[in-house]
C-alpha cells in the first residue's frame, strides 16, 4: 500500500465516524507512524509503506474512530507557537486560551508583573508561555494531579523554561505560601457535571478532573474568586478563560466579593464570551 492508498483509505474510515476533518486527522495519524513531515507524504505519496508500519496506522485510525483525542496518539499539540507534549493526564489546549495568555501578557507588560500564578496548570499550557513570553517572570504553577505536574515540568523542559517555573502540588491555593502576586491566571475545569456526558466522545475521553466544574460549572470560579484577592497584591490582576454561556455568572461571583474593580470581558475568535479580567482594588 502506498502513502496515497492509506490516506485515502484512512480518510474514508474516519468520514463513515462523521469526525471534524477526516482527510487532515488520517494526514497527521500517517506523518506520526512514519515519522515524517507533511512534505514528505505530498512529495513521495507513490511510496510504499512497509507493512509494521500500515498496521500501526490503521490501529490508530480505529482507536480515533472509538473517540481516542488525536493528541493522545501523537503525544504533541502546538499552542502559542510551541509543541506541547501531552497524554490521558491533561486537557489538551485549545486555541481559545491563547486569548487568555495573549491578553494576560499584555496587562503584565503593562503594570510590570513579574510573580504570577497560574492555577489548574495541566499540560503548563499558561505557565509556559507566560515564562517564555515575559521577561523576567516567576511564575508559579499549581495542580492537584501529579500526573499532570510530571507532564507540565516535561513541557517546561522541552520549552527551556523549566527554570523560571516553580511547579506545586496543591487543590488550588492549599499549598501557597505567604505569597502576593501581581497576577493569578487560570482556565480551570468549569463544564457542567451532567454536561460532560453531552460532550463529544473525543473530550469525554479527556480527564474528568479537568473538565469537572460542579453542578453549575462555577465551583473552581466560587473558590478562586473568594480566596483569590488574599494573594494578589493590590491592583493585582485575576483573569480565567470561562465557558462560552458563563460571563454574567463569573462577573456575578466577582460583584458579590466586593473586592475586585474595573472587570470586563473579551471574545474569542467564534465570538464567544471566552475571558474574564478582574483586579483587586476598591
Amino acid at each position: 500500500m502506498t502513502i496515497k492508498e492509506a490516506l485515502e483509505k484512512g480518510t474514508i474510515m474516519l468520514k463513515g465516524e462523521n469526525l471534524d476533518s477526516p482527510k487532515m486527522k488520517a494526514r497527521i495519524l500517517l506523518q506520526d507512524a512514519l515519522n515524517k513531515p507533511r512534505q514528505y507524504l505530498i512529495v513521495r505519496d507513490s511510496e510504499v509503506i512497509p507493512a509494521v508500519i500500515a498496521k500501526k496506522y490503521f490501529e490508530n485510525i480505529e482507536m480515533v474512530k472509538k473517540g481516542t483525542p488525536i493528541e493522545h496518539i501523537t503525544h504533541l499539540k502546538e499552542f502559542m507557537k510551541m509543541n506541547f507534549y501531552v497524554n490521558e493526564n491533561v486537557l489538551i489546549p485549545r486555541p481559545d486560551t491563547e486569548i487568555l495568555v495573549e491578553e494576560a501578557l499584555k496587562i503584565a507588560k503593562r503594570i510590570n508583573a513579574k510573580k504570577i500564578l497560574d492555577l489548574c496548570t495541566g499540560s503548563g499550557a499558561i505557565a509556559i508561555s507566560i515564562a517564555k513570553y515575559l521577561d523576567g517572570a516567576e511564575v508559579t504553577a499549581t495542580d492537584i494531579s501529579k500526573e499532570a505536574l510530571r507532564v507540565a515540568k516535561r513541557n517546561a523542559t522541552n520549552n527551556e523554561v523549566e527554570n523560571k517555573i516553580t511547579f506545586i502540588q496543591s487543590d488550588l491555593f492549599e499549598n501557597i505560601r505567604n505569597t502576593k502576586f501581581d497576577m493569578i491566571i487560570s482556565n480551570p475545569p468549569y463544564i457542567k457535571k451532567d454536561v460532560i456526558k453531552k460532550l463529544s466522545k473525543e473530550v469525554q475521553n479527556e480527564p474528568l478532573i479537568a473538565l469537572d466544574g460542579g453542578y453549575d460549572g462555577l465551583d473552581f470560579y466560587r473558590r478562586i474568586v473568594n480566596q483569590g484577592y488574599e494573594y494578589l497584591k493590590f491592583g493585582g490582576y485575576l483573569c480565567f478563560e470561562i465557558g462560552y454561556d458563563q460571563k454574567e455568572s463569573v462577573i456575578e461571583l466577582i460583584d458579590a466579593e466586593e473586592k475586585y474593580i474595573n472587570t470586563y470581558s473579551k471574545k474569542d475568535l467564534y465570538d464567544n464570551d471566552r475571558i474574564v479580567i478582574t483586579k483587586v482594588g476598591g
